[in-house]
């Protein structure tokens, strides 16, 4: 049994941790906010994000990140994309020797456009990227904390690491795939979100069916065209981090990202959209990034690109669908 760090207190974080603690782990929870940490602590119930759902008598929670991190021989980043550097920054002064680290952010930082291992390298140098993993995959959080079957992949560059991770995480109703292409399994996880506010979006317009697969289908395209561009294997976009994730979060009531396209197509702004989440929809500024590192990597990503104009130019929806429909014939591999 392990010393356990779960940094990240919101829905996916929460119910990791708690998976963790029942597996028999020693786990420490952080939560940014001081008051949810005492509720949750006093309650054993996050009752901001994962409502409902009775937390593991063991489970410690902490608003103090020191607390979480010290003496920790494995820490769990679940803090959103956006934030993960600084949250790095604040923690690298007090971890510890030898201590595996395991992300499952699935985003690509605004600005520098790197991917979570990379941000993770740049901050905390490559001798610790080597004891890194990253995972991800088809997981609503609320299905794993009630003990639904799911499968999930973890990659890491080094196979004993993906091993270990491995071993932590599987549990009866939780099966863990390793996988040693981690970019390809960071963006699968990142780019699914754009394409999951862009199925949202036609569903919201009102189409169907037919309209969400070809979105998929064609999003997966555009999802392994960026990460073979960044090094990955395209093998990997047609496993459980690409095409499993995907169709997750296409497709499911739960997904967030999902949600914040039915409302655009539904005539929502996005201001008003993200004012009544208390929850990141990660897709909204991954769109960003993706459609910037696509532009300066050379990629064709129209859906990304019509997400990017819907999300950051003002463009009306139903025009953005006219202009990916009303677009230059071609063949289905071009």
């Amino acid at each position: 049994m392990m010393k356990i760090g779960v940094i990240g207190a919101g829905s996916w974080g929460t119910t990791l941790a708690n998976l963790l603690a029942k597996a028999g782990h020693r786990v420490t929870l952080w939560a940014y906010e001081d008051d949810l940490a005492l509720r949750i602590a006093e309650s054993r119930v996050n009752d901001l994000y994962l409502p409902g759902v009775t937390l593991a008598p063991s489970l410690a929670c902490t608003s103090r990140l020191r607390e979480a991190v010290e003496g920790s021989q494995l820490l769990l980043l679940v803090s959103p994309s956006q934030v993960m550097r600084h949250v790095l920054l604040e923690l690298a002064a007090f971890l510890p020797d030898g201590c595996l680290l395991v992300s499952a952010a699935k985003g690509i930082e605004n600005g520098t456009l790197m991917t979570m291992s990379e941000v993770l390298e740049e901050v905390l140098g490559p001798e610790v990227a080597q004891r890194c993993a990253f995972l991800s995959g088809p997981s609503f959080a609320r299905e794993v904390a009630d003990e639904k079957l799911t499968a999930v992949a973890v990659a890491a560059q080094s196979p004993e690491v993906a091993k270990k991770v491995q071993e932590v995480f599987s549990t009866e109703y939780f099966r863990v795939y390793t996988n040693q292409d981690v970019m390809g399994v960071e963006i699968g996880g990142a780019l699914k979100n754009v394409i999951a506010v862009a199925a949202g979006v036609s569903d919201g317009l009102g189409y169907n069916h037919n309209s969400r697969a070809a979105l998929i289908t064609r999003g997966l395209v555009e999802i392994a065209r960026l990460g073979v561009a960044k090094g990955a294997q395209e093998a990997t976009f047609y496993g459980l981090a690409g095409m499993g994730d995907l169709v997750l979060t296409c497709t499911g009531d739960l997904s967030r990202n999902r949600s914040v396209g039915v409302a655009l197509g539904q005539g929502r702004s996005l201001d008003d959209i993200l004012n009544h989440m208390h929850m990141v929809a990660e897709g909204v500024k991954t769109t960003e990034s993706a459609y910037q590192l696509a532009q300066k990597l050379g990629i064709s990503m129209p859906i990304t690109e019509q997400m990017y104009l819907i999300l950051y130019a003002g463009k009306d929806p139903q025009d953005a669908v006219s202009a990916l429909m009303r677009r230059e014939p071609r063949a289905e591999d071009a």
